[in-house]
């Protein structure tokens, strides 16, 4: 361990799991497994006890379930979240409620370590094989392949575009809410319109369609 080492709080449901990631990071000098915490318990206070950097979230080889759980943490804490997830299915959903990283359960020790201290920086950090980036029309292309213009997308409003470029930047809706002045329920209309006229089905897609549209810049 370096003095500056990341500090991880590691989180998942199954003990077996949670000692299975912390053996993983033992010999990543760049990080540091600062606690060990199960969803059901009290992660407040975790996060109070262990004063990590970033969360790492095993969630098992399906979702579902810890969806709610996994959003209501990412709305009420600051701290930047990385899952990991066994499969494809529900990989949206766990995008869509605020992670900044999403990885395999197989990924190895560096692979976690390095995204880990990615995540801790701002970045995203999506697996491709469990969130594809989205296949967009190409410009003067029908999706049938029959010609024509593709679809325009539907201009958004200047309050839309903040929240867009909160998204893009990895801020979860409470933090998007604080830096806007304006409430978590108002960020939550505004994901949804965006949502919407983007075509979008999940954050990381809306981010993507409107990276290729120009309308805001990473």
């Amino acid at each position: 361990m370096t003095p500056f080492a990341l500090r991880i709080l590691i989180v998942a449901d199954d003990p077996l799991a949670r000692a299975g990631i912390a053996s993983l990071l033992v010999d990543q000098a760049a990080v540091t497994v600062t606690g060990l915490a199960g969803s059901d318990g009290d992660l407040t206070a975790a996060v109070t006890a262990f004063a990590p950097d970033v969360l790492i979230w095993d969630l098992g080889w399906d979702a579902a379930g810890r969806i709610e759980v996994l959003s209501h943490f990412c709305d009420d804490h600051g701290l930047p979240v990385m899952a990991l997830l066994g499969s494809s299915a529900g990989a949206a959903a766990v995008q869509a409620a605020g992670t900044r990283g999403l990885l395999s359960r197989t990924t190895d020790g560096a692979q976690l370590a390095a995204a880990a201290l990615a995540v801790g920086q701002g970045l995203l950090v999506f697996d491709p094989e469990l969130l594809p980036a989205p296949a967009l029309p190409v410009a003067g292309q029908s999706t049938d392949g029959a010609g024509g213009d593709s679809a325009p997308i539907e201009q958004l409003s200047a309050r839309e575009l903040d929240v867009l470029r909160g998204m893009a930047e990895g801020l979860s809706n409470k933090q998007i809410a604080r830096s806007l002045g304006i409430s978590e329920h108002t960020v939550k209309f505004h994901i949804n319109a965006i949502l919407g006229k983007l075509d979008a089905q999940s954050r990381t897609e809306a981010v993507v369609r409107a990276t290729r549209a120009g309308l805001i810049l990473l």
